[in-house]
């Protein structure tokens, strides 16, 4: 994976800061981005026992440090196999497990309604429109959108999003990460609104975003996917290769 040498605990820009450094082990860990940072590897060279725990101990000190959650990406072929029950003795929650499939199986020509187009988001406006639709649907505030916003200008080509739209009307969002250095893109973001579902509007999505990432060269998609949205994919055209699952501990929830 990628690392980058500057690893201070700040980041004067405002954009997120990746760390490789001897202090992270085979981890890279990602801070400042969004609502939480993230930890990811390739794999954990063979560390078990006392070092491993020491390991996890040192992230959730770090993020402690920094008053902010933090996501640890545990793959389900991960070793040791105690290593869930060693997150969770530090003090690590399981969220909803994800699934990874094969890119190729899912990339197609997207196949949209009539007078629904797919379209880049790239300005303001295009943001503001998700930040509505996503209110629409989830009922979330606008808060993180800013966060996603600025993640995208940190590096336009590692993160595309897109609305499906009908007009001036966003009534469905998505985006793609396509991070350098690995086979892997991850989804995220859809929310279609109740009035165009069944259209084939979320599976258009799917398949623009998968066709990108095969186009990039990525050979393996990652949806976050609830055991509820898995089926529908499974429609879409995802076969589960493996799963991944978060992992994120939360200073405010802590003592």
């Amino acid at each position: 994976m990628p690392m980058t040498r500057n690893c201070a605990p700040t980041c004067p820009t405002g954009f997120p800061v990746r760390c490789g450094s001897s202090g992270t082990g085979p981890l890279v860990r990602t801070i400042g981005l969004g609502r939480r940072g993230f930890v990811e590897y390739r794999d954990l060279g063979g560390l078990d026992g006392e070092e491993l725990d020491t390991l996890i101990a040192r992230q959730v000190r770090v993020f402690a440090e920094r008053g902010e959650p933090f996501e640890w990406k545990l793959h389900g072929h991960d070793l040791p196999s105690d290593l869930p029950e060693r997150l969770r003795a530090a003090g690590l929650v399981p969220e909803d497990a994800e699934t990874v499939a094969r890119a190729e199986e899912v990339a197609a020509e997207p196949i949209l309604p009539e007078g629904v187009t797919i379209r880049e988001v790239r300005e303001a406006l295009g943001f503001a429109q998700i930040a509505q639709l996503e209110a629409s649907v989830w009922g979330r505030d606008d808060g993180w959108i800013e966060a996603l916003a600025a993640e995208r200008a940190a590096d336009p080509e590692a993160l595309r999003i897109f609305v499906a739209a009908a007009g001036e009307l966003a009534v469905s969002a998505g985006w793609v990460r396509v991070p350098s250095g690995t086979q892997f893109a991850t989804f995220g973001g859809v929310a279609t609104l109740a009035a165009w579902r069944g259209r084939g509007v979320y599976r258009a999505l799917v398949a623009h975003r998968a066709r990108l990432a095969a186009e990039r060269g990525r050979g393996y998609l990652q949806v976050d996917a609830s055991d509820d949205s898995r089926p529908i994919l499974e429609r879409l055209g995802f076969v589960a290769v493996t799963t991944t699952t978060p992992y994120v501990w939360d200073p405010a929830k802590e003592g």
